[in-house]
């Protein structure tokens, strides 16, 4: 079981910046995915970015080019650079792990997600 806490969320002007970070108490290097996701009101939950184990990272077409992933596996935390911050940014934002491993006879592929409680994010226009 890992558990997660994010922290750096708060309110900030439109243009602003804001750098959160998600810190793991178990090795995050052996999970195949670290991603953030938000959730507005009244919308379903999205994917922001991910990092893979390799460091390849992908982010959403809403926040490509101002948003940035990165992780420390020595400090099992993963952060999330927003910069010039919209109004439409505002959310929660969860920090998620993801661990897929093979097991049996068959090769079934099992994945566990783990979650954060969210942080919130508040951008004024």
């Amino acid at each position: 079981q890992v558990q997660l806490v994010e922290s750096g969320g708060g309110l900030v002007q439109a243009g602003g910046s804001l750098r959160l970070s998600c810190a793991a108490s178990g090795s995050i290097a052996n999970m195949n995915i670290m991603a953030w996701h938000r959730q507005a009101p009244g919308k379903q939950r999205e994917l922001v970015a991910s990092i893979g184990s390799s460091r390849t990272t992908r982010y959403s077409d809403s926040v490509k080019g101002r948003f940035t992933i990165s992780k420390d596996n020595a400090k099992n935390t993963v952060y999330l650079q927003m910069n010039s911050l919209k109004p439409e940014d505002t959310a929660v934002y969860y920090c998620n792990a993801r661990r897929s491993v093979v097991v049996g006879p068959t090769a079934e592929i099992k994945t566990d997600d783990y979650w954060g409680q969210g942080t919130q994010v508040t951008v004024s226009s």
